[in-house]
């Protein structure tokens, strides 16, 4: 690393702007600093999480600005670069008829680790780590979604990266995988810097660090998880179920959950303009963090385009899923 340079943060976004049609900006004066830990990307379907990926992945050169990982430039420096990062994409497949263990190794010879006696240990040490040590001869074909993604992050991990990117890691895997994937993140990002993108809210878990929020192309929020709670705590109400028809055609809102079946069940709202609703509703004083990202799409307009897309994505994710599980029966 040049002997000027002293590295503060792990990733330094600095004024990116990047566009595919000129006029047509999907990044504009992007700017992010992170450090050491778990951080969260959330943004609609569009809005430019994996572009800014790629360009931190040394896979896309920014139209304008620059980016650095631990110090280096990732135009200039992309040699190092990807020598300190690990890359799980959305879409990560392996040789289906090779055994887990082969895979790996395979993979950590192209990321350079030349040495066979080093390489198999660190391959051993890092399948423990994910938890597939158990199913290291079984061929991938056999996995379950959730291993084939675990296996994806080892060989993220295989070469010790200094930083991880992730790319909506938990689409397609069923609600006990993804638990397992938010627990191994926060473990994972406890000595390393962990970015991870996702449409799915509750995935970033109690671990994650800071929360960045990316819409029309810029980052419109950036902060710990309780700065965004604290700012929904003006838009998120509880209602008897029985009133749901007094919310105005005219308000903007989506209902979050329910609270019971019977006559006294309540639903969870958020809401776009807190004075238009009904003199029966509750403020909400704890809200979730789902419900705080809704509540900033709603303070911002946009609350039924976030919901509209979350609901696009997870019918996508459930179409994969049903697309696996075809495979596995074949």
């Amino acid at each position: 690393m040049p002997s000027d340079v002293v590295v503060e943060s792990s990733i330094e976004i600095d004024h990116i702007t990047h566009f595919y049609k000129k006029n047509q900006n999907i990044l504009e004066d992007v700017n992010l600093s992170l450090g050491t830990g778990l951080f969260g990307l959330l943004g609609a379907n569009g809005a430019g999480k994996s572009t800014l990926m790629r360009i931190i992945c040394t896979l896309l050169v920014p139209k304008e600005g620059s980016a650095r990982v631990c110090g280096y430039d990732v135009v200039k420096d992309c040699r190092q670069v990807r020598e300190l990062i690990g890359y799980l994409p959305q879409e990560f497949s392996a040789w289906r008829l090779h055994r887990v263990e082969e895979v790996l190794d395979t993979l950590a010879q192209i990321s350079g680790m030349t040495n066979k006696k080093i390489r198999r240990a660190r391959v051993a040490e890092v399948l423990e780590s994910v938890g597939l040590d158990a199913v290291a001869d079984r061929k991938v074909k056999k996995l379950s979604g959730g291993m084939v993604r675990r296996l994806g992050v080892a060989q993220a991990l295989v070469h010790e990266p200094q930083v991880l990117i992730v790319d909506e890691p938990t689409v397609g895997l069923d609600p006990e995988e993804r638990m397992r994937f938010r627990q191994l993140m926060t473990q994972l990002g406890r000595d390393r810097t962990i970015l991870l993108s996702t449409h799915i809210v509750a995935d970033l878990g109690s671990g994650v660090s800071q929360i960045a929020i990316l819409d029309d192309g810029n980052i419109s929020f950036q902060g710990e998880p309780t700065e965004l709670l604290n700012r929904a705590q003006d838009f998120v109400y509880r209602i008897p179920s029985s009133e749901e028809g007094l919310l105005s055609d005219e308000l903007d809102f989506e209902i979050v959950s329910r609270e019971g079946f019977d006559q006294d069940a309540t639903v969870r709202v958020v809401v776009d303009d807190p004075d238009a609703v009904p003199s029966s509703a509750e403020k909400v004083n704890d809200p979730s963090l789902e419900e705080a990202y809704l509540a900033f799409m709603a303070a911002r307009g946009k609350l039924s385009t976030a919901r509209q897309i979350e609901e696009e994505l997870d019918a996508k994710a459930k179409k994969k899923q049903e697309r696996m599980k075809l495979k596995k029966l074949r």
